[in-house]
């Protein structure tokens, strides 16, 4: 009688076993990671949007932008203006309602809103930062005004500024 060389079908069993109970260990994590990275970036490209508003108040003398795409690189590569600023990404300055990392922003200025002059500026603005799929790319909504100052609200909140008035009184982000 020879002895077959390899491996049983109860061993190769025990090793898949293994594998998948080592999976649903670490996927969650995963999830968890990323969802924190979403909400990093989210934060974080508010203080940029914010940022922003500040270099273009100072560069233009005409208070804070109107919308996100007066900030953004003029499509046809002219000179930075008042209307092409060039001081945001292609992502956050490309459109009126940006999409990045998971999140959606909105974005709002007053009293006069797009199109700001020297004689008619925007004096504050809000800008507002919400999960795409709440608890799937992040669980809290993030808001910034004209202070500069991250507010996070982890309630789950469905809107987070972009309008005109709100005073993001969120807590502070990160935690002091």
């Amino acid at each position: 009688m020879r002895k077959e060389k390899g491996f049983s079908l109860i061993e190769l069993l025990i090793v898949v076993a293994i594998i998948l109970i080592i999976a649903a260990i670490a996927v969650p994590n995963l999830l968890r990671s990323r969802m924190a990275a979403n909400e990093s970036s989210a934060a974080a490209s508010l203080r940029t949007i914010g940022t922003a508003n500040v270099t273009f108040s100072s560069t233009y003398n005409a208070g804070y932008a109107g919308e996100l795409t007066e900030m953004a690189r003029d499509a046809g590569g002219a000179a930075a203006s008042i209307t092409a600023a060039d001081l945001l990404d292609a992502v956050l300055g490309g459109s009126t309602a940006p999409v990045k990392s998971g999140y959606s922003f909105q974005y709002s200025a007053s009293p006069v809103g797009a199109g700001p002059t020297s004689t008619t500026p925007n004096t504050n603005f809000t800008a507002g930062a919400t999960p795409v799929g709440p608890n799937s790319s992040g669980t809290s909504t993030f808001c910034a005004d004209q202070s500069n100052v991250v507010g996070r609200d982890v309630s789950g909140a469905s809107t987070a500024g972009g309008t005109a008035g709100n005073n993001c009184d969120f807590m502070a982000y990160p935690p002091m």
